[in-house]
Formats: C-alpha cells, sequence, structure tokens
C-alpha cells in the first residue's frame, strides 16, 4: 500500500515505474539523471493564435521539436498550465518524423507513451504532466515527433504561439498514422512544453530566458536557425552530450508586465529553476520594456528614470532566485534598436537602454556578460542594428545575426 508522499512522488514523475523495454535507464539508474533537452515556454495563445476549438474533439495533433541533447530513455512533459479546466489526452506517442516539414514519420519508431502506467492522461488545470521513462534512444540534435489524441478542447488553451516550426492537426484519432493526410498545418505549438532525456551524471542545460529575439522571430520556420539553436549546435560540437539548451524566449515578453505571456519575473520559477538539470541561464530581456513606455507616446524623464530602476531591480531579483538554486546567471546586453518601425525609438529610449546595458556590463551582478550589443550593433552606427544581421525591422536580427550572437557566446562559461 503507498504513503500519501508515494503517490505524490508518482503523481510528479518521481516516482514513475521502470522503463518497459529492457536495456532502458530510468531515473534511479546509477551514473544518470534527467536533463532537459527540448522546452518551450506556455503562455495563453491569443485569439488569432488558438487551434481551432471547434476541430479539437478527437483530434489529433502532430509536433514536432529539436532535441539539443541525446540519451537511451525520454519522458515527454504535457501542459494544462493556463487551462481552466481538465484536459484529456487519449494517447500521447513518440516517433522520428520524416523530415522536420512534413507529418510523416518512421512507422517503425512509433512508442506510445504512458503517464503512471495508463495510456491516457487527465491533467488537471493549471498542472503539467510528465510521462513515465520510456526507452527510446534520442540523439543529439535530432527531431521528434510528438503525437497526441485529443477529447475535446480545453476551457483556455496552453501553448506557445513562436513555434518557427509546423504543427499537423486532423479529425479523428490517428495517434499512429504514418502520415496525416489532409492535416490542417499551423506554426504554433500546444500542450507540449518539455521532452527531458536520460543523461550522464556530468550533463546540465542551459535556459535562455528571453523575449522574440531569443523565441527566433526572423528565424527559418522549420530550419532551427534561431541563436539558442546555433548555440546548441556549438555545445555538441566542442563537447558532446554535455550540455543541453533549453529555449525559453516569448515574442512580445517584458520583465515587468504582463503582455504576451506572463512576464519574466512571474515566469523564472516554472521556464528556469524548474527545468531537469539546468545549470546555467541566458537572460536576455528588456527591449519590450524599452519600446512599449514610449510607444503610443512620449514619456516624462522620471518615468524613463522610473522604468531603467525598476528593469534592473528584475534583473538583481532573478539573479538572487537562480543563485538561491545553484543556476549560475549570464547576463545578455541589450540589442540596438534605433530605427525600429514598431517602437520608433529617440534618444531617451537610447539612453535608457545604455543605461540598463551599462549595469549589466558592470562587474558584481551576473556571473558572466555576454556583450550581444557590441557583436550586433552597426560601428559607424551603434545605436542601428548592422544592416548583415538585421531581419529588416531593425529590431530583430536575421538568421545571419543569430549565428553571431550564439557564436560570441564564451563556451567556458558554461562548462564551470
Amino acid at each position: 500500500m503507498r504513503t500519501k508522499l508515494g503517490w505524490v512522488l508518482v503523481l510528479l514523475g518521481l516516482a514513475a515505474p521502470l522503463v518497459a523495454e529492457a536495456g532502458g535507464a530510468t531515473a534511479s539508474t546509477p551514473g544518470t539523471s534527467w536533463v532537459g533537452s527540448w522546452a518551450a515556454s506556455q503562455q495563453i495563445p491569443e485569439p488569432n493564435n488558438v487551434a481551432p476549438p471547434e476541430k479539437l474533439h478527437n483530434a489529433t495533433l502532430r509536433q514536432i521539436v529539436h532535441l539539443t541533447l541525446g540519451g537511451p530513455a525520454i519522458r515527454v512533459r504535457v501542459s494544462n498550465a493556463f487551462g481552466t479546466t481538465p484536459l484529456h489526452f487519449l494517447g500521447v506517442h513518440v516517433a522520428q518524423p520524416v523530415s522536420t516539414a512534413s507529418s510523416r514519420i518512421e512507422s517503425a519508431t512509433d512508442r506510445a507513451l504512458t503517464f503512471n502506467g495508463s495510456a491516457d492522461v487527465l491533467i488537471p488545470a493549471g498542472a503539467e504532466y510528465l510521462s513515465d521513462p520510456l526507452a527510446y534512444p534520442v540523439a543529439a540534435l535530432s527531431s521528434l515527433a510528438v503525437t497526441m489524441e485529443i477529447e475535446e478542447p480545453p476551457a483556455q488553451q496552453t501553448g506557445h504561439p513562436g513555434s518557427r516550426a509546423t504543427s499537423y492537426l486532423a479529425p479523428g484519432l490517428l495517434v499512429s498514422a504514418p502520415e496525416l493526410t489532409g492535416a490542417q498545418t499551423i506554426e504554433h505549438w500546444y500542450f507540449l512544453s518539455g521532452v527531458d532525456v536520460s543523461a550522464g551524471s556530468d550533463a546540465s542545460a542551459v535556459v535562455t530566458l528571453g523575449d522574440s529575439i531569443t523565441d527566433g522571430h526572423g528565424a527559418t520556420t522549420n530550419g532551427n536557425d534561431r541563436w539558442p539553436d546555433v548555440l546548441a549546435a556549438r555545445l555538441q560540437k566542442a563537447a558532446p552530450n554535455k550540455v543541453a539548451v533549453l529555449n525559453e524566449g516569448i515574442g512580445g515578453n517584458r520583465l515587468l508586465l504582463d503582455g504576451l505571456g506572463p512576464n519574466a519575473l512571474a515566469r523564472a520559477d516554472r521556464d528556469v529553476i524548474a527545468q531537469s538539470g539546468v545549470r546555467y541561464v541566458i537572460v536576455l530581456e528588456g527591449i519590450n520594456d524599452l519600446g512599449t513606455l514610449t510607444r503610443t507616446g512620449p514619456a516624462t524623464e522620471a518615468q524613463h528614470q522610473d522604468l531603467v530602476h525598476r528593469m534592473i531591480g528584475v534583473y538583481a531579483q532573478i539573479i538572487s532566485r537562480a543563485h538561491a538554486h545553484g543556476v549560475k546567471v549570464i547576463g545578455a546586453t541589450l540589442l540596438p534598436f534605433n530605427g525600429s518601425d514598431y517602437y520608433h525609438p529617440d534618444a531617451a529610449n537610447e539612453s535608457d537602454r545604455q543605461a540598463v546595458n551599462a549595469w549589466i556590463r558592470a562587474p558584481g551582478h551576473f556571473d558572466t556578460v555576454v556583450d550581444f550589443d557590441k557583436i550586433t550593433a552597426d560601428p559607424a552606427h551603434p545605436e542601428h542594428l548592422r544592416a548583415e544581421y538585421d531581419s529588416g525591422d531593425h529590431l530583430h536580427p536575421s538568421p545571419a545575426g543569430y549565428r553571431a550572437m550564439a557564436e560570441a557566446i564564451p563556451l567556458d562559461a558554461l562548462s564551470r
């Protein structure tokens, strides 16, 4: 008979049953640990980004994610974090996709996940649920298809609009179908927040906490060329299967106020500290705070000063909270955004950016600093992005800009 504590551990996925297949690793196998290989920040999708509710009755949703760390076993985290009623999955499977831009899977690789030993799972409102471990070898920098059978739409959806990846929604219960013929394609993720792998005890993860620049606005759809993707490839080349990269960027995100997704401080616990195997976090947040202040009208000098003061306060809070959990914090300076068609920044906004960046660079705050500002700025006009790194909106980098950012990160900062 299980004790009350035993049941709690089972529900949290910390006392998951043994892997069903011979030779599989479990969380208790000596010399192994669970480390996040892929993750996405969860939020309430905006009305134009929700999955069509009328198409979520007895429907199949197939989503493709790009893993950063490999291992002999996996577990998948499904999410109802912003749901207001329970969410019922009739089944969840994993498989190797034929490509990153197709619903086709390699049928021989299709496997069912279980949740506390059952094929289906009912996720309470506001909660996330870890699958049981599955002996399912995956390679670093490979793709994984996660297919869900959804009984009915939740009262409020949970998802990640900025997937830069194609998902496939089809009517019917087709979790093992080799291809979802005629499926609706959607460039968003839903109800899926993470994939962990069983890795060596010396493996760890770095979380990239940010806004649309981290989320990858301007990157190639299904191309996996955001700056965290490029960083993951560099880490694998330098030290195979040692450091995973978890992209926790949300487009439009801010340090201080909710907007597109909860503010960065509000999501630090779930998106950083709660991630499996996290040892580092790179913080690139604040450009939306600076731009929003004057987007619809001018601000007083006192308002500018107050904004900078409060932004710095949030950085300090994130640092303290991460340090309390043994997580090292890398600060990234804010990129130039003069000429932005969205924010129309003026001299006062640029002064605010310089003040924030000066604090980020100053010793005694972050454990390490990555100066994305200097990397991406036009040498002749440092308040602007370099032309070759500009996606065209003077706010978000191009794929070349994202590559330059990732290549500027000292890898030894992620091995200390």
